[in-house]
Order: C-alpha cells, then structure tokens, then sequence
C-alpha cells in the first residue's frame, strides 16, 4: 500500500516531530514506512541543504534558491521517493513541492506558474497523496526554531529563521490559502500538547487510509 505523504508548516510548527510520531506508529502496525525530509534525502541532495540553509549565503538570489531547491528535488524523486513507493512502501517526507510553491512564491514573490512549471518537472510529475499541514503561529513558531537552533548547535540551518516575522506571516497564510485549493491539504492545529497535536494526526491519517483501503 504505497502512499506519498508530506508535512508542511513554517518554522517551529513541530513537522519534524509529529513526522518522525507518524513514523513510529504507522511501523506498529506492521506498514512498510520509511521517513525523510527536504531538502535533503540522499547524498547529493544533502550537500546542496547544507548551501540553502547555511546563513552565510545570506546574499543567495531568489531564482538560485529556487533552482537549488529543484535540484535537490530531483535528485531525491529519482533516488530514494519513487525507489520506496515503487517497494510498496510508505513514505513521510518533511516538506516537499508545496513549500517552494510557498517559500520561493509568497515568500519570494516569484512567478507562480513559473513555479508550478519548475515544481512539475523537478518532481517528474509526482504528487503527494496527503499533505498533513501543521498550523502554528508565526511569531511563537519562529521563536521555537530560533531556540532550537541555538540549543542544538544548528546555527548553520539557520537562514530561514534570520527573515522577518512578516515573511514568516506570509509564509503561514500562504500555506492556509494553498488548502483551500488544495483538496489533498489537510490542516492539523499544532497548537497545545504534543501528544494531542499526535492524536490530531493520526485522526486524519487512520481516516485516509481506511478510505483509500475500501476504494
């Protein structure tokens, strides 16, 4: 029963963490599952997150970070997502397509169709069957990942996190317009406990595999 199923949220929402919940769930059960993130997921694309990510390329062009982005994409599509899915395997990936459709888009401000267009072909087509969307705060989200940073030594995957509140706002709302176009999107209220925020999500993924099993 191979599934694509993506995480999306801004900074600090809890993604990684309720990923990684999932993940450990869906295993006790006995689902063939494995997890990964973007932008990374194999070698090659690993060294290109270590250049987007990295606050020192602080001068990074918007259309470099897009191309970069759809790089790593690639390379991940071919090397380890279709690989999984074509094993029968369910795969949980830390962001995917959308969030450059939000990121370099409304974050940005670059071409929407043009993006549409690069998504399309970096991807090869692929979609996400469900797309759990982490809604959080922006001002307590970015907090988070600021401290997180700093807690665990990450200060080189800190670029996104050195923009301004208002990008990370649009950012947010941008990703609360995509679900409303979006029949795949699936909104999860990350605010409260994380346990609850993990019932929340395995509400939304047992009722999606249960439709998907009697279809």
């Amino acid at each position: 029963m191979p599934f694509f199923i993506t995480f999306e949220g801004i900074e600090g929402s809890g993604k990684t963490t309720q990923l990684l919940r999932l993940l450990e769930y869906l295993q006790g059960l006995d689902y063939q599952v494995v997890a990964t993130r973007e932008p990374g997921g194999c070698p090659i694309s690993d060294s290109i997150r270590t250049l987007l990510l990295d606050p020192a390329n602080d001068e990074m062009a918007s259309r470099t970070e897009l191309l970069l982005y759809s790089a790593a994409r690639a390379q991940h599509v071919v090397e380890f997502i279709k690989p999984a899915l074509a094993a029968g395997k369910i795969v949980l990936c830390d962001r995917f397509s959308d969030a450059t459709t939000v990121y370099q888009g409304e974050g940005r401000g670059l071409d929407r169709k043009k993006l549409e267009e690069i998504n399309e072909f970096a991807a090869e087509g692929l979609t996400p069957d469900l797309t759990l969307l982490l809604d959080y705060p922006a001002e307590e989200g970015l907090q988070r990942a600021r401290e997180r940073n700093q807690v665990g030594n990450l200060e080189s995957e800190g670029r996104f996190e050195l923009e301004t509140l208002t990008f990370h706002q649009r950012i947010r709302q941008g990703y609360l317009d995509l679900a409303t176009h979006e029949e795949r999107v699936y909104i999860i209220d990350a605010l409260g406990d994380e346990d609850v925020v993990t019932e929340r999500t395995i509400s939304v993924i047992d009722r999606f595999i249960a439709s998907r099993s009697s279809a």
